[in-house]
């Protein structure tokens, strides 16, 4: 049995290249119209010359060629709705039948020496500009080889009978040459360009969604300080009368241990707000760096208790790896002190953080013996306002703590393990969480060696 998991990454460019099967750029409409304008100058040109110039030719059969693409685009019309968008494979297909339409044509009406020969790069082009190489390649050989079967095997280019035109071989062999450069570089030059063009429409599309990401951030940054702000005198009035209610109640007493519990509540809001207020305070001295585990081990000591166990566990690739030496950076702190929290919250007995190190890799991974992530949630974990904590408190609660054995004494707004995993990401972290076999939950932190552990704080890092 396989765990569910599911990932939070730095958003990456969407790439260009798209499977045959993956709905393209191309809509039937589109090659659909510019089927009918072929098809309506394929027939005044024949017309043209063959009732105009009198020239001979099978007009018969060219006007079969031309209906045959009228009914294609009639038949097309009535199976899909206009705005129906051609996969790859289909529109290659479609754009194929263009190229065979149009060598049969000139196979009828002189080959490559009929000027509207030039005619076969417009599929390619269209092809170059709209679909992926593999595609792309495909229909330029069809083109190419057709192109040099009509230029070996083909009707008389219709000419005036007192007149008629033969042109030298070698001025022929030119032809096809000219015809092959242009079928090549229009197609490489189109497909380069639409590259382009989308690699700049995903990087755009990928910097908006992180200027939307910081913005979000930075929104709960402000929130957060304001918060600090005007909580501060609250707080301290309830820890003032938490303390006069302890004194006055019988020591021992269930009322005395209820009012101790919220005075220490309050005091560990007081200092919350506190460094929410100062995010960006500097830590300077011995403690600006400490070994992973005892970072860890600092972070995990405020939610133990009688009767929740957090163990600390390092598990190096070698014995003979030093421990990483990693920044008390806010956003590390922030991010993983969530994480830890949240694990409190919904583990039974025993929650477990694992640090592990390679010379290239460092990993941080949380599991719990709770639960787990519940599946009508599970897809979307790390989305704002994302919880699976109910919406009010059960009736006769009253301990506020985070460590507790039985679930749903808290409510949530789904913020944290959001807010956890920006702050997490923008150290360069990258957050998955799993629903592991055996039940329980599992968050791993996953960065590259130097993020966190390198010469500069991650903060100042990411912004040089």
């Amino acid at each position: 049995m396989q765990a569910e998991e599911t990932k939070f990454q730095h958003s990456r460019p969407l790439p260009v290249a798209r499977d045959s099967m993956i709905r393209g750029r191309v809509r039937l409409r589109t090659l659909s119209n510019l089927r009918w304008m072929a098809t309506g100058g394929q027939t005044v040109a024949l017309l043209l010359v063959y009732f105009g110039f009198h020239y001979p030719l099978p007009i018969v059969a060219c006007l079969v060629c031309v209906l045959a693409s009228a009914g294609l685009n009639l038949v097309l019309a009535f199976r899909y709705p206009p705005s129906h968008r051609l996969t790859n494979r289909e529109a290659t297909a479609y754009l194929a039948y263009d190229v065979l339409q149009l060598a049969a044509l000139l196979y009828l009406t002189g080959g490559i020496a009929n000027p509207f020969a030039l005619m076969f790069i417009a599929p390619v082009v269209i092809a170059a500009s709209t679909l992926n190489l593999g595609n792309t390649m495909i229909l330029g050989a069809i083109a190419l080889g057709t192109a040099s079967i009509i230029s070996v095997v083909h009707e008389p280019l219709p000419w005036s009978v007192a007149e008629p035109l033969e042109l030298p071989p070698l001025y022929q062999a030119g032809l096809w040459a000219s015809l092959v450069l242009g079928l090549g570089f229009t197609s490489v030059y189109a497909w380069r360009i639409s590259s382009e063009g989308a690699r700049m429409s995903a990087g755009l599309a990928a910097t908006q969604l992180a200027l939307a990401r910081e913005q979000r951030l930075s929104s709960l940054g402000a929130l957060a300080t304001a918060a600090a702000h005007e909580l501060g005198s609250p707080l301290g009035t309830i820890a003032v009368v938490a303390h006069e209610l302890e004194r006055a109640l019988p020591p021992g007493s269930p009322e005395a241990l209820d009012a101790r519990l919220l005075r220490g509540q309050a005091e560990r809001c007081r200092m919350i707000l506190m460094r929410l207020a100062r995010p960006d305070e500097p830590m300077l001295g011995d403690t600006a760096r400490l070994p992973i585990c005892a970072l860890l081990d600092d972070l995990a000591d405020t939610y133990r208790d009688e009767e929740l166990e957090i163990v600390i566990t390092a598990s190096p690739s070698n014995r003979d790896e030093p421990q990483p030496q990693v920044w008390r950076a806010p956003e590390l702190l922030h991010g993983l002190g969530n994480i830890i929290e949240n694990a409190a919250d919904f583990a039974r007995s025993r929650v477990r953080v694992e640090a592990s190190w390679s010379p290239t890799m460092l990993h941080v991974a949380v599991e719990d013996d709770g639960p787990g992530f519940a599946p009508d949630i599970f897809e979307r974990i790390g989305e704002p306002y994302i919880t699976s904590r109910p919406s009010d408190y059960a009736v006769g609660d009253t301990e506020l703590g985070p460590p507790t054995t039985e679930l749903g004494k808290r409510e949530g707004m789904g913020l944290g393990f959001f807010i956890a995993k920006t702050l997490l990401e923008q150290t360069g972290g990258t957050v998955k969480a799993v629903n592991p076999a055996g039940g329980g939950a599992r968050v791993s932190v996953s960065w590259q060696r130097g993020e966190i552990d390198g010469e500069t704080p991650p903060s100042r890092a990411q912004e040089d």
